[in-house]
Protein backbone atom coordinates (compact mmCIF):
# COMPACT_ATOMS: atom_id res chain seq x y z
CA UNK A 1 0.00 0.00 0.00
CA UNK A 2 2.76 2.35 1.01
CA UNK A 3 5.76 1.06 -1.55
CA UNK A 4 8.04 4.07 -2.93
CA UNK A 5 6.47 6.84 -0.78
CA UNK A 6 8.36 8.92 1.00
CA UNK A 7 9.46 10.00 4.53
CA UNK A 8 7.27 13.16 4.07
CA UNK A 9 4.46 11.65 2.10
CA UNK A 10 4.40 8.77 4.99
CA UNK A 11 4.11 11.35 8.05
CA UNK A 12 1.43 13.43 5.99
CA UNK A 13 -0.49 10.07 5.52
CA UNK A 14 -0.70 8.83 9.33
CA UNK A 15 -1.44 12.86 9.77
CA UNK A 16 -4.82 12.48 8.06
CA UNK A 17 -5.58 8.89 8.68
CA UNK A 18 -5.29 9.83 12.82
CA UNK A 19 -7.35 13.43 12.36
CA UNK A 20 -9.76 11.58 10.23
CA UNK A 21 -9.88 9.03 12.99
CA UNK A 22 -10.25 10.97 15.50
CA UNK A 23 -11.96 13.75 14.50
CA UNK A 24 -14.25 13.28 11.65
CA UNK A 25 -15.35 9.06 12.01
CA UNK A 26 -17.21 9.84 15.26
CA UNK A 27 -19.45 11.85 14.23
CA UNK A 28 -19.89 11.36 10.54
CA UNK A 29 -23.08 9.45 10.66
CA UNK A 30 -24.37 12.13 12.86
CA UNK A 31 -23.68 14.68 10.68
CA UNK A 32 -24.47 12.93 7.54
CA UNK A 33 -28.13 12.32 9.20
CA UNK A 34 -28.84 16.15 10.07
CA UNK A 35 -26.94 17.41 6.86
CA UNK A 36 -24.76 19.75 9.32
CA UNK A 37 -21.34 20.87 8.28
CA UNK A 38 -18.89 21.29 11.12
CA UNK A 39 -16.85 24.30 10.12
CA UNK A 40 -14.57 23.56 13.03
CA UNK A 41 -13.47 20.74 11.05
CA UNK A 42 -12.81 22.80 8.49
CA UNK A 43 -10.77 25.04 10.88
CA UNK A 44 -8.68 21.80 12.38
CA UNK A 45 -7.90 20.64 8.78
CA UNK A 46 -6.24 24.51 7.94
CA UNK A 47 -4.28 23.46 11.68
CA UNK A 48 -2.80 20.62 10.62
CA UNK A 49 -1.69 21.97 7.06
CA UNK A 50 -4.06 19.88 4.91
CA UNK A 51 -5.22 23.49 3.44
CA UNK A 52 -2.22 24.02 2.20
CA UNK A 53 -0.80 20.56 1.64
CA UNK A 54 -0.37 20.62 -2.51
CA UNK A 55 0.75 24.22 -3.01
CA UNK A 56 4.01 24.87 -3.69
CA UNK A 57 5.99 26.65 -0.92
CA UNK A 58 6.52 29.64 -3.18
CA UNK A 59 3.26 30.89 -2.85
CA UNK A 60 2.67 30.04 0.79
CA UNK A 61 1.45 26.14 0.43
CA UNK A 62 2.95 22.99 2.24
CA UNK A 63 5.10 21.62 -0.98
CA UNK A 64 3.96 18.42 -0.99
CA UNK A 65 3.93 16.07 -3.99
CA UNK A 66 -0.07 15.50 -5.58
CA UNK A 67 0.86 12.17 -4.84
CA UNK A 68 1.05 13.50 -1.39
CA UNK A 69 -2.22 14.80 -1.83
CA UNK A 70 -4.29 11.91 -2.72
CA UNK A 71 -2.69 10.30 0.58
CA UNK A 72 -4.84 13.19 2.47
CA UNK A 73 -8.20 12.31 0.52
CA UNK A 74 -7.66 8.51 0.76
CA UNK A 75 -7.64 8.92 4.55
CA UNK A 76 -10.72 11.31 4.68
CA UNK A 77 -12.54 9.64 2.04
CA UNK A 78 -12.59 6.45 3.80
CA UNK A 79 -13.85 8.57 7.62
CA UNK A 80 -15.79 10.98 5.88
CA UNK A 81 -16.22 11.42 2.04
CA UNK A 82 -18.51 14.58 2.95
CA UNK A 83 -15.42 16.48 4.53
CA UNK A 84 -13.18 14.79 2.00
CA UNK A 85 -15.31 16.82 -0.93
CA UNK A 86 -15.16 19.98 1.23
CA UNK A 87 -11.66 20.06 1.65
CA UNK A 88 -10.91 19.10 -2.36
CA UNK A 89 -13.11 21.37 -3.69
CA UNK A 90 -11.36 24.67 -1.60
CA UNK A 91 -7.87 23.05 -3.08
CA UNK A 92 -9.78 23.07 -6.41
CA UNK A 93 -10.70 26.70 -6.18
CA UNK A 94 -7.37 27.89 -5.10
CA UNK A 95 -5.55 26.03 -8.23
CA UNK A 96 -6.18 28.50 -10.81
CA UNK A 97 -5.49 31.36 -8.82
CA UNK A 98 -1.83 29.93 -7.98
CA UNK A 99 -1.02 28.71 -12.03
CA UNK A 100 -3.07 31.79 -13.78
CA UNK A 101 -2.81 34.58 -10.79
CA UNK A 102 -0.93 37.62 -11.07
CA UNK A 103 1.60 38.19 -7.99
CA UNK A 104 -0.53 40.46 -6.40
CA UNK A 105 -3.78 38.57 -6.76
CA UNK A 106 -1.99 35.35 -5.19
CA UNK A 107 -1.23 38.23 -2.18
CA UNK A 108 -4.32 38.99 -1.62
CA UNK A 109 -6.55 35.67 -2.19
CA UNK A 110 -4.07 32.83 -1.34
CA UNK A 111 -2.70 33.16 2.47
CA UNK A 112 -6.10 32.89 4.10
CA UNK A 113 -7.11 30.29 1.96
CA UNK A 114 -3.82 28.21 2.80
CA UNK A 115 -4.52 28.55 6.48
CA UNK A 116 -7.89 27.94 6.48
CA UNK A 117 -9.38 30.83 7.64
CA UNK A 118 -11.49 31.46 4.35
CA UNK A 119 -12.69 28.64 2.95
CA UNK A 120 -12.86 28.18 -0.89
CA UNK A 121 -15.48 27.04 -3.59
CA UNK A 122 -15.32 26.40 -7.74
CA UNK A 123 -18.54 27.65 -9.53
CA UNK A 124 -19.07 26.46 -12.45
CA UNK A 125 -22.22 24.23 -13.04
CA UNK A 126 -25.55 26.14 -14.19
CA UNK A 127 -28.95 24.63 -14.77
CA UNK A 128 -28.76 24.65 -18.21
CA UNK A 129 -24.63 24.10 -18.60
CA UNK A 130 -23.50 20.91 -16.39
CA UNK A 131 -21.21 18.91 -18.28
CA UNK A 132 -21.53 21.07 -21.20
CA UNK A 133 -19.28 23.96 -19.55
CA UNK A 134 -19.11 25.80 -22.45
CA UNK A 135 -23.06 26.17 -22.63
CA UNK A 136 -22.93 28.64 -18.99
CA UNK A 137 -25.40 31.62 -19.38
CA UNK A 138 -24.07 33.88 -16.43
CA UNK A 139 -23.12 37.08 -18.16
CA UNK A 140 -20.00 39.03 -17.48
CA UNK A 141 -20.81 42.99 -18.74
CA UNK A 142 -17.79 45.46 -18.43
CA UNK A 143 -18.19 48.39 -16.58
CA UNK A 144 -16.73 51.88 -17.82
CA UNK A 145 -14.91 51.92 -21.31
CA UNK A 146 -15.12 48.76 -23.34
CA UNK A 147 -11.22 48.61 -23.91
CA UNK A 148 -10.30 49.46 -19.82
CA UNK A 149 -12.96 48.23 -18.01
CA UNK A 150 -13.04 49.20 -14.20
CA UNK A 151 -15.09 46.58 -13.11
CA UNK A 152 -17.29 43.58 -14.50
CA UNK A 153 -21.39 42.69 -13.68
CA UNK A 154 -22.27 39.74 -13.00
CA UNK A 155 -25.89 38.14 -13.50
CA UNK A 156 -26.65 34.68 -13.92
CA UNK A 157 -27.26 31.96 -11.40
CA UNK A 158 -25.13 28.55 -10.70
CA UNK A 159 -26.53 25.32 -9.02
CA UNK A 160 -24.69 22.48 -7.22
CA UNK A 161 -21.77 24.76 -5.59
CA UNK A 162 -20.09 22.87 -2.98
CA UNK A 163 -19.43 24.42 0.24
CA UNK A 164 -21.70 27.24 -0.57
CA UNK A 165 -23.49 28.87 1.64
CA UNK A 166 -20.57 28.19 3.89
CA UNK A 167 -17.74 29.04 1.63
CA UNK A 168 -16.08 33.06 2.15
CA UNK A 169 -14.53 33.11 -1.81
CA UNK A 170 -15.49 31.71 -4.74
CA UNK A 171 -14.10 31.26 -8.48
CA UNK A 172 -17.03 32.03 -10.32
CA UNK A 173 -17.32 31.93 -14.39
CA UNK A 174 -19.01 33.50 -17.08
CA UNK A 175 -19.66 34.35 -20.43
CA UNK A 176 -18.70 38.05 -21.89
CA UNK A 177 -21.10 37.42 -25.15
CA UNK A 178 -23.67 33.82 -24.24
CA UNK A 179 -23.20 32.94 -28.07
CA UNK A 180 -19.63 32.56 -28.50
CA UNK A 181 -19.27 29.77 -26.28
CA UNK A 182 -15.68 28.57 -24.65
CA UNK A 183 -14.00 31.36 -26.21
CA UNK A 184 -16.10 33.98 -23.96
CA UNK A 185 -15.95 32.31 -20.84
CA UNK A 186 -13.74 34.37 -18.13
CA UNK A 187 -13.05 33.53 -14.66
CA UNK A 188 -13.64 36.09 -11.36
CA UNK A 189 -12.71 35.67 -7.98
CA UNK A 190 -16.07 36.68 -5.89
CA UNK A 191 -15.66 37.37 -2.11
CA UNK A 192 -18.96 36.59 -0.55
CA UNK A 193 -21.40 39.89 0.80
CA UNK A 194 -20.47 41.33 -2.51
CA UNK A 195 -23.60 43.68 -3.07
CA UNK A 196 -25.77 41.55 -5.47
CA UNK A 197 -24.39 38.15 -5.01
CA UNK A 198 -26.75 36.08 -2.50
CA UNK A 199 -27.84 32.33 -2.03
CA UNK A 200 -30.41 30.69 -3.27
CA UNK A 201 -31.94 27.07 -2.53
CA UNK A 202 -29.80 24.08 -0.40
CA UNK A 203 -29.34 21.41 -2.39
CA UNK A 204 -31.25 18.63 -0.42
CA UNK A 205 -28.38 15.58 -1.47
CA UNK A 206 -28.56 11.53 -1.47
CA UNK A 207 -25.20 11.41 -0.17
CA UNK A 208 -22.01 13.57 0.98
CA UNK A 209 -24.94 15.54 2.87
CA UNK A 210 -22.81 16.93 5.30
CA UNK A 211 -20.74 18.91 2.95
CA UNK A 212 -23.51 21.89 1.86
CA UNK A 213 -24.03 23.05 -2.11
CA UNK A 214 -26.74 25.93 -2.41
CA UNK A 215 -27.26 27.75 -5.45
CA UNK A 216 -25.47 30.42 -6.25
CA UNK A 217 -27.82 34.29 -7.21
CA UNK A 218 -25.78 37.34 -8.91
CA UNK A 219 -27.83 40.02 -9.83
CA UNK A 220 -26.06 42.44 -11.01
CA UNK A 221 -22.90 41.94 -9.23
CA UNK A 222 -20.00 44.51 -9.23
CA UNK A 223 -16.92 42.77 -9.19
CA UNK A 224 -13.15 45.25 -9.58
CA UNK A 225 -11.21 44.16 -12.41
CA UNK A 226 -8.26 43.33 -9.71
CA UNK A 227 -10.65 40.34 -9.46
CA UNK A 228 -10.62 38.68 -12.78
CA UNK A 229 -8.23 35.80 -13.14
CA UNK A 230 -6.28 35.78 -16.29
CA UNK A 231 -7.77 37.62 -19.44
CA UNK A 232 -10.89 37.89 -20.90
CA UNK A 233 -11.33 34.36 -22.46
CA UNK A 234 -9.12 32.10 -20.52
CA UNK A 235 -12.05 31.00 -18.38
CA UNK A 236 -12.66 27.99 -20.37
CA UNK A 237 -8.95 26.93 -20.12
CA UNK A 238 -8.49 27.85 -16.49
CA UNK A 239 -11.73 25.41 -15.74
CA UNK A 240 -10.64 22.59 -17.28
CA UNK A 241 -7.04 22.70 -16.00
CA UNK A 242 -8.68 23.12 -12.56
CA UNK A 243 -10.81 20.04 -12.99
CA UNK A 244 -8.30 17.64 -14.28
CA UNK A 245 -6.25 18.21 -10.81
CA UNK A 246 -9.93 17.86 -8.95
CA UNK A 247 -10.69 14.62 -10.54
CA UNK A 248 -7.27 13.32 -9.05
CA UNK A 249 -8.34 13.99 -5.76
CA UNK A 250 -12.22 12.54 -6.26
CA UNK A 251 -10.53 9.47 -6.91
CA UNK A 252 -8.52 9.40 -4.08
CA UNK A 253 -11.29 10.09 -1.76
CA UNK A 254 -13.52 7.31 -3.41
CA UNK A 255 -10.18 5.03 -3.15
CA UNK A 256 -10.83 5.36 0.74
CA UNK A 257 -14.54 4.81 0.54
CA UNK A 258 -14.18 1.84 -1.30
CA UNK A 259 -11.34 0.89 1.71
CA UNK A 260 -13.72 1.32 4.49
CA UNK A 261 -16.30 -0.81 2.38
CA UNK A 262 -13.74 -3.28 2.34
CA UNK A 263 -12.30 -3.12 5.61
CA UNK A 264 -15.66 -2.92 7.78
CA UNK A 265 -17.41 -5.94 6.29
CA UNK A 266 -13.78 -8.03 6.72
CA UNK A 267 -13.89 -6.95 10.33
CA UNK A 268 -17.84 -7.88 10.07
CA UNK A 269 -17.64 -10.89 8.34
CA UNK A 270 -14.60 -12.49 11.14
CA UNK A 271 -17.55 -11.85 14.05
CA UNK A 272 -20.69 -12.35 12.40
CA UNK A 273 -21.75 -16.20 12.91
CA UNK A 274 -23.97 -18.26 10.68
CA UNK A 275 -24.68 -22.12 10.18
CA UNK A 276 -22.61 -23.02 13.26
CA UNK A 277 -18.87 -20.69 11.67
CA UNK A 278 -17.84 -17.07 11.31
CA UNK A 279 -18.94 -16.27 8.03
CA UNK A 280 -16.04 -15.66 6.68
CA UNK A 281 -15.34 -19.40 6.18
CA UNK A 282 -17.57 -19.31 3.53
CA UNK A 283 -15.50 -19.34 0.01
CA UNK A 284 -18.63 -17.31 -1.73
CA UNK A 285 -18.31 -14.91 0.98
CA UNK A 286 -14.12 -14.81 0.46
CA UNK A 287 -14.10 -14.66 -2.72
CA UNK A 288 -16.11 -11.48 -2.71
CA UNK A 289 -13.91 -9.88 -0.33
CA UNK A 290 -11.09 -10.69 -2.60
CA UNK A 291 -12.92 -9.19 -5.70
CA UNK A 292 -13.11 -6.39 -3.22
CA UNK A 293 -10.19 -5.86 -2.45
CA UNK A 294 -9.10 -6.42 -6.23
CA UNK A 295 -11.34 -3.14 -6.87
CA UNK A 296 -9.21 -0.82 -3.92
CA UNK A 297 -6.20 -2.35 -5.43
CA UNK A 298 -6.87 -0.79 -9.04
CA UNK A 299 -8.45 2.25 -7.92
CA UNK A 300 -5.14 3.18 -6.06
CA UNK A 301 -3.32 2.00 -8.64
CA UNK A 302 -4.62 4.67 -11.41
CA UNK A 303 -4.98 7.43 -9.33
CA UNK A 304 -1.43 7.04 -8.23
CA UNK A 305 -0.60 6.86 -11.68
CA UNK A 306 -2.60 10.16 -12.82
CA UNK A 307 -0.96 11.61 -9.27
CA UNK A 308 2.36 11.13 -10.50
CA UNK A 309 1.68 12.59 -13.83
CA UNK A 310 0.58 15.70 -12.53
CA UNK A 311 3.96 15.53 -10.31
CA UNK A 312 5.84 15.01 -13.59
CA UNK A 313 4.11 18.03 -15.42
CA UNK A 314 2.64 15.64 -18.07
CA UNK A 315 -0.99 16.18 -19.72
CA UNK A 316 -3.19 14.58 -17.40
CA UNK A 317 -6.70 14.90 -19.14
CA UNK A 318 -6.98 11.53 -19.94
CA UNK A 319 -5.27 9.93 -16.79
CA UNK A 320 -7.60 11.52 -14.74
CA UNK A 321 -10.72 10.59 -16.26
CA UNK A 322 -9.34 7.37 -16.14
CA UNK A 323 -8.67 7.65 -12.38
CA UNK A 324 -12.14 9.33 -11.48
CA UNK A 325 -14.52 6.93 -13.56
CA UNK A 326 -12.48 3.91 -12.15
CA UNK A 327 -11.94 4.97 -9.14
CA UNK A 328 -15.88 5.92 -8.01
CA UNK A 329 -17.05 2.83 -9.92
CA UNK A 330 -15.06 1.11 -7.74
CA UNK A 331 -16.23 2.64 -4.99
CA UNK A 332 -20.01 2.11 -5.56
CA UNK A 333 -19.31 -1.88 -6.29
CA UNK A 334 -17.56 -2.30 -3.20
CA UNK A 335 -20.52 -0.64 -1.11
CA UNK A 336 -23.11 -2.11 -2.17
CA UNK A 337 -21.14 -5.31 -2.12
CA UNK A 338 -20.87 -4.33 1.72
CA UNK A 339 -24.12 -3.21 2.30
CA UNK A 340 -24.86 -6.78 0.98
CA UNK A 341 -22.97 -8.32 2.84
CA UNK A 342 -23.74 -6.74 5.82
CA UNK A 343 -27.50 -8.20 5.24
CA UNK A 344 -30.01 -5.67 7.22
CA UNK A 345 -27.50 -4.61 9.31
CA UNK A 346 -25.93 -2.71 5.89
CA UNK A 347 -29.12 -1.40 4.80
CA UNK A 348 -29.58 0.39 8.37
CA UNK A 349 -28.49 4.02 8.62
CA UNK A 350 -27.18 3.27 12.15
CA UNK A 351 -23.69 1.01 10.71
CA UNK A 352 -22.56 3.85 8.30
CA UNK A 353 -22.29 1.04 5.37
CA UNK A 354 -24.91 2.66 3.35
CA UNK A 355 -24.03 6.35 3.63
CA UNK A 356 -20.77 4.66 1.59
CA UNK A 357 -22.96 3.58 -0.96
CA UNK A 358 -25.08 7.11 -1.28
CA UNK A 359 -21.56 9.05 -1.07
CA UNK A 360 -19.86 6.44 -3.82
CA UNK A 361 -22.85 7.14 -6.49
CA UNK A 362 -22.70 10.81 -6.05
CA UNK A 363 -18.94 10.45 -7.16
CA UNK A 364 -20.32 8.84 -10.42
CA UNK A 365 -21.65 12.12 -11.61
CA UNK A 366 -19.86 15.23 -10.12
CA UNK A 367 -17.01 16.39 -11.17
CA UNK A 368 -18.03 15.46 -14.75
CA UNK A 369 -20.25 11.95 -14.90
CA UNK A 370 -18.25 9.01 -15.75
CA UNK A 371 -19.91 8.72 -19.05
CA UNK A 372 -18.56 11.91 -20.03
CA UNK A 373 -15.02 10.52 -18.62
CA UNK A 374 -15.58 7.86 -21.26
CA UNK A 375 -15.77 10.65 -24.10
CA UNK A 376 -12.45 12.12 -22.95
CA UNK A 377 -10.85 8.91 -22.93
CA UNK A 378 -11.91 8.11 -25.70
CA UNK A 379 -11.09 11.77 -27.63
CA UNK A 380 -7.59 11.50 -26.13
CA UNK A 381 -6.83 8.26 -27.36
CA UNK A 382 -8.33 9.15 -31.00
CA UNK A 383 -6.47 12.54 -30.88
CA UNK A 384 -3.00 10.66 -29.75
CA UNK A 385 -3.62 8.25 -32.78
CA UNK A 386 -3.91 10.90 -35.29
CA UNK A 387 -5.01 10.56 -38.35
CA UNK A 388 -5.22 6.74 -40.13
Amino acid sequence: MNGGLTEEERLLQATAREFAARELAPTAIERDETERYDRTLFTRMGELGLTAAPFPESVGGAGFSYLGWTLVMEELGAADMSMAVSLSVHILSQYPVVTWGTPEQQARWLPAMLTGDAMGAFALTEPHAGSDAAAIRTRAERVGPADSPTAYRLTGTKIWISNAPAADRYLVFATMDPGAGAKAITAFLVEKGTLGFRFGAHEKKMGIRACPAAELVFDGAEVPVANRLGAEGDGYRIALSALGEGRISIAAGCVGIARAGLEASARYLQQRQAFGAPLVEQQGIRFMLAEMAREVATARAVTRVAAGAKDRGEPIAEASSIAKWTASDAAMRVATDAVQLFGASGYSRETGVERLMRDAKGAQIYEGTNQIHRLIVADELLRGLGPS
